[in-house]
């Protein structure tokens, strides 16, 4: 593979800054007016569970990069908005993990059908600048970032 061209990197950066900001605006706007009231931040955690399964409280913290106790705090309010559920382990009783209610991974799926539409028309009226190799570029920093494909996303405890 050649070397990229000089200041590449720093084009993609900027590029990506940019898609990114106008992705959380398309996941803010995807989460208005869908079941309960969520924040962005309650809304990557149920994210998290549903691509990850069930986390204990500390683990979720972690993925967040956040306190433990706000990442608690976090997970207290989505349970108290049924949207998360608390499971003892089976093999250590002291063990107890996070998963999404039904209603939490109702959510999700919904939040990420609305996104899918909104990102359907925003390639479809820029069609002409999308490539196997853009695609192939995107799929590889998801990959990189530690995002798991939908497909293999579990629900539940």
């Amino acid at each position: 593979m050649a070397d990229p061209p000089p200041g590449i990197e720093d084009e993609a950066v900027t590029a990506l800054l940019a898609a990114s900001g106008a992705l959380v605006g398309l996941t803010t706007r995807s989460l208005a007016g869908i079941g309960p009231e969520v924040t962005l931040s309650q809304f990557r955690t149920l994210v998290v569970l549903a691509a990850r399964g069930p986390q204990r409280a500390a683990e979720i913290a972690t993925e967040l990069g956040v306190a433990p106790s706000a990442g608690t705090r976090m997970c207290d309010r989505l349970a108290a908005k049924g949207l998360v559920r608390r499971c003892r382990s089976t093999s250590d009783r002291r063990v107890v993990r996070l998963g999404l209610t039904r209603a939490g991974a109702g959510l999700v799926d919904a939040v990420f059908q609305r996104r899918r539409e909104a990102l359907s028309r925003l390639v479809a009226a820029t069609a002409a600048h999308w490539s196997p190799a853009a695609i192939s570029a995107l799929t590889a920093f998801a990959v990189a970032a530690g995002e798991a494909p939908e497909r293999d996303w579990r629900h539940g405890c």
